[in-house]
């Protein structure tokens, strides 16, 4: 066993994320998504008392590509996955595997203070946090 024991989802997360409103559509989600060469959009709570959401490029292809239905008729809202299910910052990542695994995520905001700090995938535990100080 390796140094990953004592590495931290802050560690490893990805501090740029791209955040847009669940009234906004499909279209302009998208549109948004490839400038910023993202494949997640976390979707912002609506006041103090709602909850983050969370849209992947799976749901649009599940729910929208798929289904036939036109991206600009669309709203975020309604394929997004809300609440979310989030990875805390002082989580190791070898429980934030696990996480992932037990409900069958693949990408998790980052809260802390109620506010998302950044994302965490498969992508960072394993290239950043198997490979930290190696």
């Amino acid at each position: 066993m390796s140094n990953k024991n004592g590495v931290r989802v802050r560690d490893v997360m990805s501090s740029s994320f791209l955040e847009i409103s669940g009234l906004a559509t499909i279209q302009e989600a998208l549109q948004k998504m490839r400038e910023a060469d993202s494949e997640v959009v976390i979707v912002n709570r609506r006041d103090e008392h709602d909850e983050f959401g969370i849209m992947l490029l799976a749901d649009i292809a599940k729910n929208v590509l798929a289904r036939d239905r036109a991206p600009e008729r669309v709203n975020v809202y309604e394929i997004m996955s809300k609440p979310v299910i989030d990875a805390p910052p002082d989580m190791q990542v070898r429980y934030c595997a696990r996480l992932f695994e037990r409900f069958g995520l693949s990408v998790a905001p980052v809260i802390e203070n109620n506010a998302i700090i950044g994302v965490v995938s498969y992508k960072e535990l394993v290239l950043k946090g198997l490979l930290h100080d190696a």
